[in-house]
């Protein structure tokens, strides 16, 4: 297996790492709904047995839970992956969750997430958010800060634009960028890679997947059916319509293009995303360990260039499909 360097880290890190977004579980603004901590933690057993060797996680997952859960299954292993957490969305006693670049606030949440993660050093700490943007200095100067202290090793930022990241560049270096970037998502492609590219920052893409959409397991009546307190069902607008058909008939295609490889369609839709240099590593979030086994496949596959070029026809024909639907409105 190749392993990738991390930007200007000495982390060399494996293709996929683990995402602990949904092990937070539901009750929460983003939750995806009910989730067994031993679901969570046999999941995390089954990637890192298979050679994932970090996982990306958040205190606003599961409002510290998801934090718990990691340390949790980290307990007795050998060898510690590379654990990766963010700061900057916090919480208030009614589970209110809001944005806060503000030192104190950045220095309480570090405590409390090496509390919750039973560590003395965070592998890569990362601003969640640019929220406020106002504050983007402020909050990189202390991540800076926090890294000189010993607190973590590396930092980083997730969501941020060009103009964002050049002003906390100013400041210290970046370590890496985590942004969404799937088939369905690709507005990183213009601006932001390049930059990454120049100045030496790591891509660790998420929502490679869409949020499930694009496993090839997502039906309309599991959506259907998906919990109230399901983000997806709510706030995404890739699960409404009039994406909704386009995006389950992608889903086919990769099912097609993975079977032609005996591989499965989320394991095409990451390898879509690793297609692209710029990328060093995709987060994979899974809940079972019988989930990792329809992705690990991704850690060494790769699409053919004609096999990319069959899912470039297929989103353009879509896109003009759409337009014209649009336009007849």
């Amino acid at each position: 297996m190749k392993l990738k360097q991390l930007g200007n880290t000495d982390m060399q890190i494996t293709p996929l790492g683990i995402g602990a977004w949904a092990m937070g579980g539901g009750g929460w603004q983003f939750g995806w709904g009910k989730q067994e901590d031993n679901d969570s933690i046999a999941a995390i057993h089954a990637a890192l047995d298979a050679g994932m060797n970090w996982i990306d996680t958040a205190a606003v997952y599961g409002l510290g839970r998801s934090e718990q859960v990691v340390a949790q299954a980290l307990k007795g292993r050998a060898k510690r992956p590379y654990v990766f957490t963010k700061c900057e969305l916090v919480w208030n006693a009614k589970g209110e969750i809001s944005g806060r670049l503000k030192a104190a606030s950045i220095r309480r949440e570090i405590e409390a997430s090496l509390k919750r993660l039973q560590l003395d050093v965070i592998d890569l700490y990362q601003i969640h958010w640019p929220d406020p943007p106002e504050d983007i200095e402020e909050g990189w100067q202390t991540l800076a800060e926090l890294k000189k202290e010993g607190k973590v090793r590396w930092i980083a930022v997730s969501n941020f634009n060009a103009e964002q990241m050049e002003r906390a560049r100013k400041i210290a270096p970046i370590s890496s960028l985590q942004p969404p970037y799937s088939i369905l998502k690709r507005e990183i492609e213009e601006e932001i890679l390049p930059y990454c590219a120049r100045h030496n920052i790591g891509v660790i893409a998420y929502s490679t997947m869409q949020s499930g959409l694009l496993t090839g397991e997502m039906t309309r009546k599991r959506i259907a059916n998906f919990p109230k307190d399901d983000f997806r069902k709510l706030l995404n607008p890739h699960f409404q319509e009039p994406a909704l058909t386009r995006n389950l008939e992608l889903a086919e295609l990769l099912r097609d293009l993975g079977n032609r490889h005996g591989r499965t369609a989320g394991e095409a839709a990451i390898a879509w995303t690793l297609r692209c240099p710029e990328v060093t590593a995709a987060i994979i979030g899974v809940r079972s360990a019988k989930q990792v086994e329809g992705v690990i496949g991704a850690m060494e596959f790769r699409l053919q260039p004609q096999e990319i070029d069959e899912i470039r026809v297929f989103m353009k024909s879509w896109q003009r499909k759409l337009e014209l639907e649009e336009s007849l409105a």
